[in-house]
């Protein structure tokens, strides 16, 4: 009598309940729907649904700020752009540690990181730019700030690391544009505490929340937004946090846990 194959016969085990001991992959994958409707990315081990993505059907907008190269550009940078109901400069340089680790250095680790841990979340996500180069600038935060209005995206988050020399200055804070947004930064900013990073000391009250209506960023985006200042990078403390790949990764960890607070 010939034998069953392992393939054949790893079903049927499964079904009475018998250890198994070959190997089941994990993989995500789209699943059947009805007619004119798209399903949601679910978790699939060995073909068996196990539970619907956590950010499935969500658009992200993660905005890296600043760009490496845009001091090389200054006549670029300093066009003036619509910033909501005013007019300001493109962009700028960003800040840097006292040994030269630039923000936008900072600010595109960060949000790689965190554009990869909503993907494997299952939301979909914009970065307004695909790279940390000296040869490039911009882009402009007029279009930072529209960045996914046409998209319906459900949320933006801006990164960015502070350059304060205030004595003594450190800790993180979270800015809204409006009362709305603010919300939102009360949920980030819940996520980076418990994640064990201190609100500022020297801005926002103390309190790890600021309302400012001069970021463009903010101002022309359809969607709530925040603008997180992750650190001072003129502080030892915080800037031995913010140039290391482990302090980056809890960065975006920390970020990524307030976004699906928010949106799940």
């Amino acid at each position: 009598m010939r034998r069953p194959r392992a393939a054949a016969v790893a079903p049927l085990l499964l079904l009475l309940g018998a250890p198994l001991s070959v190997s089941l992959s994990v993989s995500l994958s789209w699943q059947p729907a009805g007619a004119g409707e798209v399903a949601p990315p679910q978790e699939i081990v060995a073909g068996h649904v196990l539970r619907p993505l956590p950010l499935a059907g969500r658009h992200v907008v993660v905005d890296p700020g600043h760009q490496l190269g845009n001091a090389r550009f200054p006549a670029e940078t300093a066009r003036l752009v619509e910033a909501g109901g005013f007019r300001k400069a493109c962009n700028t340089s960003g800040t840097a540690t006292d040994a030269g680790y630039p923000e936008a250095t900072f600010t595109w680790e960060v949000s790689r990181r965190l554009a990869e841990r909503l993907r494997r979340a299952g939301a979909t996500v914009t970065l307004t730019r695909d790279g940390d180069s000296a040869d490039r600038w911009g882009p402009c935060v007029d279009e930072r700030g529209t960045a996914g209005n046409a998209e319906g995206a459900d949320l933006k988050v801006s990164v960015h690391g502070d350059g304060s020399y205030a004595a003594g200055a450190h800790g993180f804070h979270v800015i809204a544009g409006d009362e709305a947004s603010l919300r939102v930064a009360e949920v980030v900013r819940g996520a980076l505490q418990d994640a064990g990073f201190a609100p500022a000391t020297y801005v926002a009250g103390g309190d790890g929340l600021d309302l400012r209506t001069d970021l463009a960023t903010l101002n022309l985006s359809a969607m709530p937004a925040v603008l997180v200042e992750l650190g001072n990078m003129r502080d030892a403390g915080d800037a031995a946090v913010m140039t290391s790949p482990a302090g980056q990764e809890r960065f975006a960890s920390a970020l990524a846990s307030g976004v699906r607070r928010w949106l799940r």
